[in-house]
Order: structure tokens, then C-alpha cells, then sequence
């Protein structure tokens, strides 16, 4: 079952917005990611339990153009992302966001979460990842780092052969799972999604700065912390910071998983959402987590 699709207009220009799912309102994104009407792993993960709001951030898909660079930075993208919930005029919903999108949910929190029934965090970090751990597949002393950085600068070029794309897709994917022969499993679906090449170089950029650490006291809504225990892309360690950090938080670590629990322990990723629903009273009462 394909997503509907709509352009939403908004204060802040207008943007590409996909719907699937039946339940109180979750928005779920990513940092550079191009979503379609095919969705995303990530997204489909919820669809059972919530009506999922999948945004196209600007520069992505058919969402508004940047006129100035800053528009791509991370907070500029949280002011973006509340002028689509005040377009939709939902008055709170839940967020969740995998890796970059994970980030986000984290910078969201930070500054509305007041506007946020709950968060669910995925493999993320509240700091630059990569510079100070070499568990990071980021970091030079990564023994897989250089391949990664080949991957990713290929899949840059605009002119490269559909078959060839999809070929290095599923190499750097491999890279991020704890049972690389299980990717044809895991990725069985017919969901396919581009990468916004202008927001992936903003946020490298953007990343070597990045380190909310300090505000994260600040953050009052109810937050699913979750991480693969072989996460090679933000380790572990940072989803223990931010767990220690963040009043209210819950982490889950998912032993056999990488970057991609959701897929790798479904199960056990669909029964850590329903009991952290369950113990979070605000939201427990409208969402029926037995599905």
C-alpha cells in the first residue's frame, strides 16, 4: 500500500508531505533523505499504531528550495517542521527519527517539547559523532572508513547508472548491519528513497559543530532512546549520553542489531515502543498499541 502524497502549503514555504496510518499524529523525517510514495523502513514501523506524517525537508523530493544556506541547518529545519505541524493543524504530535532524523527529534525536543507527546530516538547522537570515537565508521580510525567515504561520494554523482546506484546502495548498507547476509531479508519491501546530495554536504559541514549536549536538561517530553549494540555509524555511547542526559528518557539496547533495529529485532523494536507507549501516560490512552 502506497503513501499519499500532498504539498502541504505553510508559512515557511510549501512541502512534500506522505500519510499512511490510523492513530494520534507522529511525524517522522530525516536529515537528507528523499522520500516517495513507496515510504521508508523507518516510517513503516509505526503505521499500525499512528497516523505518520513523512516530511520531505526542504531541498528534498518537491518541498521548498533554499534560498539561503542556513535554511538546510538543523534548527532551520525544526522551525520548518512546526510550521508544517500549525499547517496541519495538529495541535501536538509525536516525533520519531532514525540516525540524522534522530537528530533532529533531539534539536526539536530541545526547543518544542512542549509540541511533542513523545520522542523516539534511533541510532543518533546529541554531539558530532564521528570525531572522537573510533567505533564510528565515520572516523579515519574506522578500519571500514575508507570504503564508507567512497560509497558516499559515488552515490553524490547525479550521473550515475540506476543499476550501479542501487549495487553501492546495498554496499554501504551492509556496512551498517550486524548480519550483512540478512540485508535481501530485511529490505524485502518495495520502498525506495533518494538522497538530497545539497543537505548531505550542509550537514557535514554543520556536524563538525554540532553538540547540544548542554541543553539537553531541558528537554521535557517523554523519550525512547534506542540503539544497536554494534551501531557502527552513531556507537553506543552516545545514546548512553544522551539517555543519561535527557529527564524522562528510556534507553533500549538491541544486542543483535547495528544501525537498523527496526529491522534487525523487529520484535523486539515493535515490543520496546509498545511498553515505553504504555508507561508514557500522556500518549498511552490514545494509541492502541496491541496491533
Amino acid at each position: 500500500m502506497k503513501w499519499d502524497r500532498k504539498l502541504l502549503s505553510t508559512a515557511r514555504g510549501d512541502f512534500e508531505v506522505f500519510t499512511k496510518g490510523e492513530g494520534p499524529p507522529l511525524c517522522v523525517t530525516h536529515h537528507y533523505s528523499e522520500f516517495n510514495e513507496t515510504g521508508d523502513y523507518f516510517a513503516e514501523s509505526f503505521t499500525k499504531t499512528n497516523q505518520v506524517y513523512l516530511v520531505n525537508l526542504r531541498e528534498a523530493g518537491s518541498s521548498e528550495k533554499a534560498v539561503h544556506p542556513y535554511q538546510l541547518s538543523m534548527l532551520e529545519t525544526v522551525l520548518d517542521l512546526e510550521a508544517i505541524r500549525e499547517a496541519l493543524n495538529i495541535d501536538k504530535w509525536g516525533f520519531a527519527g532514525h540516525s540524522t532524523g534522530g537528530m533532529l527529534g533531539i534539536v526539536y525536543a530541545i526547543y518544542f517539547s512542549d509540541m511533542l507527546s513523545f520522542n523516539v530516538v534511533v541510532g543518533a547522537a546529541a554531539r558530532d559523532y564521528m570525531t572522537f570515537s573510533d567505533n564510528c565508521i565515520y572516523n579515519s580510525g574506522h578500519h571500514q572508513f575508507a570504503r564508507m567515504q567512497e560509497l558516499m561520494e559515488m552515490l553524490k554523482r547525479p550521473e550515475l547508472p540506476a543499476e550501479r546506484k542501487r549495487a553501492l546502495k546495498i554496499e554501504r548498507t551492509k556496512l551498517s548491519l550486524a548480519d550483512p547476509t540478512k540485508y535481501e531479508e530485511y529490505f524485502s519491501k518495495n520502498i525506495s528513497k533518494e538522497m538530497s546530495a545539497i543537505r548531505l554536504n550542509f550537514f557535514s559541514r554543520e556536524l563538525h559543530m554540532f553538540d547540544v549536549t548542554k541543553k539537553l536538561a531541558f528537554i521535557s517530553t517523554p523519550t525512547l532512546i534506542i540503539c544497536g549494540r554494534f551501531d557502527v555509524q552513531c556507537p553506543l555511547e552516545y545514546s548512553e549520553e544522551m539517555a543519561e542526559l535527557i529527564p524522562n528518557s528510556t534507553l533500549s539496547i538491541f544486542d543483535k542489531s547495528n544501525h537498523y533495529p527496526f529491522l534487525e529485532e523487529a520484535v523486539v523494536f515493535k515490543e520496546a515502543y509498545r511498553v515505553f507507549i504504555e508507561n508514557s501516560t500522556e500518549v498511552s490512552s490514545q494509541i492502541d498499541i496491541s496491533s
